[in-house]
Formats: structure tokens, C-alpha cells, sequence
């Protein structure tokens, strides 16, 4: 788990800064890659996020020191101008960096370059890093549907991911970026993957955006951590959560991008393994005129083992099931947008999906507009998938059904909610896939439009332990 902390001067002569979480693996001992967000959290610049992915060579300097140089390639964007231009969104950020070690952890400097191809944005400046290394304790591909134990957390190391939407009212003194009252009811979706550390205490992250009430774009990410207790029996538990991070876009007024949030929750614990979730509570930018009182509900399905203390390698027996996370490209020849206007765009995104059955899989992915004029257009999707079993060479045939939320960069997506279909070839090797897939996208409301939509992906896939 990686942390940048990038200055960056935009052509008007505003200062902003990046702040970035990357989920790196190991190759090697040298080489990692792994997807990363960045997102503005200084400036008046609340809103600006990409999404990509990002690769990076490591050289030993010593026993406690290392060199490191890195290339993100990411698509996004924010607020722009005449004089600030995102164009269609592409981001790259070569980065050279020395790092000091101390146990798990690393920080030190870094020297990068930050620039929007296709836009008018390039700087290069000095930041800071941030680091912790964890091992990556994982199965192969080829042992899924067989049993495994494990003593520790195997794949990506989250316990559960869950899906969840509610509804924001936002309170009075809420502006949009213009100054105008903003007070509508906002309906958002999204999902969050959690890490349970004790005995009803958490940390995670989430990551949801606007699907109704004028906002379309909107978008937040933060760092998320609560405590529970039990209520009537261990099954139905009470707390409350704390949260931090980035957020805006949708013209909403998040000032520099920084969102807190704190409320109460509730939680059930099904005999199934998964979880129900309702909780609420207030989100508020300190830098802006954004505050909102949030509601929400959230079906949580587990990814792991949750490992306890005293238990002994035989209990945290399981049986293993694939997981796959792609570094996707997709096309979409003919897209709709505001003005009436239309033409294509390109898309980079963040595909993650987890084996329920030898034919049943969970899918998420996350993205944005890379190519084309649709620059701070992003989405987040979720759904199932079929799949067949593997065919001669290493083939396998799929489907895929999701839906989610998308916004920004001038497309119209009417009220923000969003369908896709597709189906697909698959080709694997060990832990290498490579697909290729044709589908359908399709907003929802408010002057439905349709489009269609070409992928090509590289993933890499490894096997947990499923309760």
C-alpha cells in the first residue's frame, strides 16, 4: 500500500495537490503493479480524481534504503477552463523516488512529472512517499473448488466488500460551485471493502457516486474506520463509524476535495455469511459549502478468512476461490453527449471479479474516460458474471450483466445511473488473462441512450480462501 503526495502547478498559475492510494503486488523481489486513484486535496479544486494503474522497478540500495522508478497511466479530470484543459482525460506520471526503510514501512522523496497529453496540463515537482509492504499470501488459479488453510489473510487481504446506495439531503448553506442554494436530494450508490483488525473494529475504504438529483459526476473516496458492539446476541451488532477522504465534482462545492463523515450503525450478520448494513450519519467539507445528512443501506458478502488470534491452522480451513483484477481498455464508438454533439471515447478501467460458483462470479469495476473529449467522465459498476469452464487451449467463454453510476465530462447520462452487457473470450496462462469482449451500454432515464462498447483487458488471477 502506497501514499504520494504531489504538488502540481496547472496553467493558470493555481497550486494544487495530489494525493494518491496505490495496492501494489509483487512480481518479484524488482517489479510491482497494481491500481492507483489520485485526487485534489489542495486548492480549489475539489473533484479532480483519475483512476489507473501503475507499474514500478525497484533497485536495493541498502539493507534499509531503496530506489524506485514508476509510471502511472491513468484517466480523469475536474473543474476545467479555458485555461485549464483535462482534454479526454488521459494522465501519466513517470516518478523517480528514494525511500528510507523501518520495518514494514517506507517514506522518502520523490520526483515526478505530471502531465495530460491531450490537455494543457505538465509540471514536474518534488513530493513525498508513503509505504507499507504486507505479505501477499495467495493459491494458484488452478486450486479453485479444492480445500485450503492458511494461518493469515490470503489475496488482496479485505475481508468483505459491499455494495450499498442510500440518499444525501443536503442542509442548508449548501452552494453549488457558482453560489446558487443546492439542496436537492441526491441518491448515490457504491461499495466498500473492509479489514475486521479486532472484535467488532474495522478499517476500509469506500468509494460511491451520484446516480439521481442533478449531480451526475459526483464522487467520493475515502479512508473509513468504526467500532461495533453486540445487541441481543452476536449476530446484530450497534456502533459508529468515522471517515476521511476526497470528494466532488457535479458542480458541487467541496472547496480543496477533503470530506468527513461520522454516524451511527447497525449491522446483521446472516447465517449465509453475508451481512446487512444500515447506517447514517453527516458528510461535510470543511474547505466548501457541501454538507449533507446521509442515509444508507448495504449487502456485505465476505472475500476471506477472517484469521482470529487463537485460531489454530486447521480452523481456518476454506475451500479456494479464483479472484481476478484486470487493467481494462474500452472503446465506445458513439456516445451521446450534452450539447448534442457526438463521438467516441475511450476508457481505462479497474476490473475486479471473485468466484462464487465453478460458473458464478461477483464483478466490480471502476473507470474513466481516457480518449476523446470526455475528460472527468467516471463511472463504477456492479454485477455478475457466467462463465464456461475452461476449453481447449486455455479458452473459456463468458457474460457479463452491472450497473451502476456515471457522470462528468460533458456525457448524457440523464440522471447518472447506468447498464452494460457483455459477452467474452477469455484466454489464461497460470496467473495471466487476457480478454477480449463486445457489449452494450445503456443509461437509464431521462432520455435513454445506448452505445456500443469494445474491451480488451490484461488481469492477473490468484486463489483465496472462501468461508
Amino acid at each position: 500500500m502506497e501514499s504520494n503526495w504531489t504538488p502540481l502547478r496547472l496553467p493558470n498559475g493555481d497550486r494544487i495537490g495530489l494525493l494518491s492510494l496505490s495496492y501494489l503486488m509483487a512480481v518479484d523481489e524488482e517489479w510491482g503493479f497494481g491500481p492507483s486513484v489520485y485526487g485534489a486535496a489542495k486548492g480549489n479544486y475539489g473533484g479532480l480524481f483519475t483512476m489507473g494503474f501503475t507499474g514500478q522497478r525497484r533497485w536495493r540500495l541498502s539493507s534499509s534504503t531503496h530506489l524506485a522508478a514508476g509510471l502511472y497511466a491513468g484517466a480523469g479530470g475536474g473543474v476545467g477552463s479555458d485555461k485549464v484543459r483535462f482534454g479526454g482525460g488521459l494522465m501519466l506520471r513517470p516518478e523517480l523516488s528514494l525511500r528510507m526503510e523501518s520495518g514494514d514501512w517506507y517514506s522518502g522523496l520523490s520526483l515526478a512529472h505530471v502531465r495530460f497529453p491531450s490537455g494543457n496540463i505538465s509540471d514536474t515537482s518534488l513530493g513525498l512517499v508513503l509505504g507499507r509492504a504486507n505479505n501477499f499470501v495467495s493459491f494458484a488459479p488452478s486450486d479453485a473448488g479444492k480445500p485450503g488453510r492458511a494461518s493469515q489473510r490470503t489475496g488482496l487481504g479485505f475481508d468483505e466488500i459491499a455494495l450499498q446506495g442510500g440518499f444525501a439531503y443536503p442542509r442548508s448553506g449548501t452552494r453549488d460551485r457558482s453560489g446558487k442554494p443546492n439542496t436537492g436530494r441526491i441518491v448515490f450508490a457504491g461499495a466498500d471493502l473492509r479489514q475486521y483488525i479486532a472484535d467488532g473494529s474495522w478499517w476500509g475504504v469506500e468509494a460511491a457516486g451520484a446516480a439521481q438529483g442533478g449531480v451526475d459526476g459526483y464522487m467520493e473516496v475515502l479512508a473509513t474506520a468504526g467500532q461495533d458492539w453486540a445487541l441481543f446476541g452476536p449476530k446484530l451488532r450497534v456502533g459508529g463509524q468515522i471517515g476521511a477522504g476526497l470528494a466532488g465534482g457535479g458542480n458541487v462545492d467541496t472547496g480543496n476535495g477533503w470530506l468527513l463523515r461520522a454516524g451511527p450503525t447497525l449491522r446483521w450478520i446472516s447465517p449465509w455469511g453475508a451481512t446487512l448494513r444500515l447506517d447514517g450519519g453527516l458528510s461535510y467539507a470543511p474547505d466548501g459549502q457541501f454538507s449533507t445528512r446521509f442515509v444508507r443501506l448495504g449487502l456485505a458478502l465476505p472475500l476471506d478468512q477472517t484469521p482470529s488470534v487463537s485460531s489454530s491452522l486447521e480452523q481456518q480451513a476454506g475451500i479456494v476461490r479464483t479472484q481476478q483484477i484486470f487493467a481494462s481498455y474500452q472503446h465506445l464508438p458513439k456516445v451521446r453527449f450534452k450539447d448534442g454533439s457526438e463521438d467516441a471515447i475511450g476508457q481505462i478501467a479497474f476490473v475486479m471479479t471473485r468466484e462464487l460458483t465453478p460458473s458464478l462470479y461477483g464483478v466490480a469495476q471502476a473507470g474513466s474516460a481516457a480518449t476523446g473529449k470526455a475528460g472527468a467522465y467516471a463511472f463504477g459498476l456492479f454485477g455478475a458474471g457466467l462463465q464456461s469452464p475452461q476449453l481447449l487451449g486455455g479458452a473459456r467463454l463468458g457474460a457479463e450483466l452491472l450497473a451502476g453510476v456515471a457522470g462528468g465530462g460533458g456525457v448524457d447520462v440523464g440522471s447518472g445511473a447506468l447498464l452494460q452487457a457483455e459477452a467474452y473470450g477469455q484466454w489464461e496462462r497460470e496467473h495471466l488473462r487476457v480478454r477480449a469482449g463486445l457489449g452494450q451500454w445503456r443509461t437509464m432515464r431521462n432520455g435513454a441512450q445506448t452505445a456500443q462498447i469494445f474491451n480488451l483487458s490484461v488481469g492477473y488471477a490468484f486463489g483465496s480462501l472462501a468461508r
